[in-house]
């Protein structure tokens, strides 16, 4: 009798507990349908101002747009100042109480590929679910989303915990003031939003992303006249042909390891032999443990012909993103809500980077590919689709309510 009437009070909690979060995400569901026109018409804002990582100033006005966005939503507004790309932009919105559970963070950037005027020939522009632009998926429409995802939580007075939004200047270009501050703030908190665009037309969440590399190999060799001194002389050009070949051997696809000598020089005259010659390598690789090995193999090349020298820099710039623990779990949850939303949630797995490679290399659970849905990034057909920015802003703000 006593064990049937535990399992009762159980079960009805459960369902209570059933009841309240379905309240919820109806609630959350509702408020972004009605703000999908607001969230369109900011996107077109945003996207209208151009942002290439190399113009400073042009960034500045991106962020100092945002800024003004979420004071307008009481956001704790914080710049940090750059001299040579554009100012950093943080912001905490909700509650800084110490028995609070620890802050979440929505990363993105606001910097672009795209050159200034751009915008001249590739026009921000509506046509029924298709909207495109310059930069809009690659990362404008993810930002709104995360506002306007903070914006709901705060109007329903769900907003329980702290969260921080850290937007960049220069992700495009690797990020090369902005990791530091990355990983300062990732440290303070308990998992990572990044709102980058979803994988794909399915629209997958990323839980994992090949780490990236860039080496520069460099060759000495001994100049000579091709037609006189044609034995005096030892080609860096040719030792590079042979070191390239070696190179290109790294590359494993099989297991999602690729070394690609992407641009090649060197060589003064058609009738020199060349003292000098250079390649630029990518390196993607899915480990820390691929990544340590294939940078071992580059610094550790032998020439073939002994009177050549070489010479290897560079390094790994994003390590690995990979599927851990706590991010397949964040992944769960999130397949869970966007099924109790209506909708069925994928993951994937990429070989471009993110600065969410960062916040994963430290163990702090980390989702990526929470912004808009679309196709064409660093394209000239880059577009986002209409239809999924309410859903996916309601499962956004959804991931941000208390577990």
């Amino acid at each position: 009798m006593k064990t049937s009437i535990s399992r009762g009070k159980v079960k009805s909690k459960r369902d209570l507990e059933h009841k309240g979060e379905e309240s919820m995400l109806m609630s959350l569901q509702a408020s972004a349908t009605d703000r999908q026109a607001e969230m369109i018409q900011r996107i077109a804002e945003l996207v209208s101002v151009e942002s290439p990582s190399s113009d400073k100033n042009a960034v500045d006005r991106a962020v100092s747009l945002v800024a003004g966005w979420c004071e307008s939503e009481q956001g704790r507004v914080k710049l940090h100042r750059q001299s040579e790309f554009g100012d950093l932009l943080e912001v905490s919105f909700g509650p800084r109480r110490a028995s609070s559970p620890p802050p979440l963070l929505l990363l993105g950037h606001l910097d672009t590929v795209w050159e200034m005027g751009t915008i001249q020939g590739m026009p921000y522009r509506k046509e029924g679910n298709r909207i495109s632009g310059p930069g809009i998926l690659d990362m404008k429409a993810g930002v709104v989303m995360g506002f306007t995802a903070i914006q709901i939580l705060r109007d329903l007075k769900a907003l329980s915990r702290q969260v921080k939004l850290l937007l960049h200047s220069e992700e495009e270009i690797g990020s090369p003031v902005s990791r530091a501050m990355t990983e300062n703030v990732a440290r303070q908190c308990g998992a990572v939003y990044v709102l980058e665009p979803a994988q794909g037309r399915q629209g997958a969440y990323k839980t994992a992303r090949k780490g990236v590399g860039h080496y520069r190999l460099e060759v000495s060799g001994v100049a000579a006249h091709s037609g006189v001194d044609f034995s005096v002389g030892h080609s860096a050009i040719l030792e590079l042909a042979r070191q390239i070949d070696r190179i290109s051997g790294l590359t494993t696809t099989s297991a999602g390891i690729t070394v690609s000598p992407g641009v090649i020089g060197g060589g003064t005259q058609r009738n020199v032999v060349a003292a000098n010659a250079w390649a630029e390598i990518d390196v993607r690789t899915p480990t820390l443990r691929d990544a340590a090995r294939i940078d071992r193999a580059l610094r550790g090349l032998r020439t073939f012909d002994n009177a050549c020298q070489l010479h290897v820099s560079g390094g790994v710039n994003r390590p690995p993103m990979e599927r851990t623990k706590g991010t397949a779990a964040l992944f769960r949850r999130a397949q869970h809500l966007a099924s109790r939303l209506g909708f069925t949630l994928e993951e994937a797995s990429t070989g471009g980077g993110s600065d969410g490679n960062f916040t994963s290399a430290l163990g702090i659970p980390t989702l990526d590919g929470t912004g808009a849905v679309g196709a064409g990034a660093h394209a000239a057909h880059e577009h986002i689709l209409a239809e999924h920015l309410a859903p996916r802003t309601a499962l956004l703000a959804a991931m941000m309510l208390p577990t």
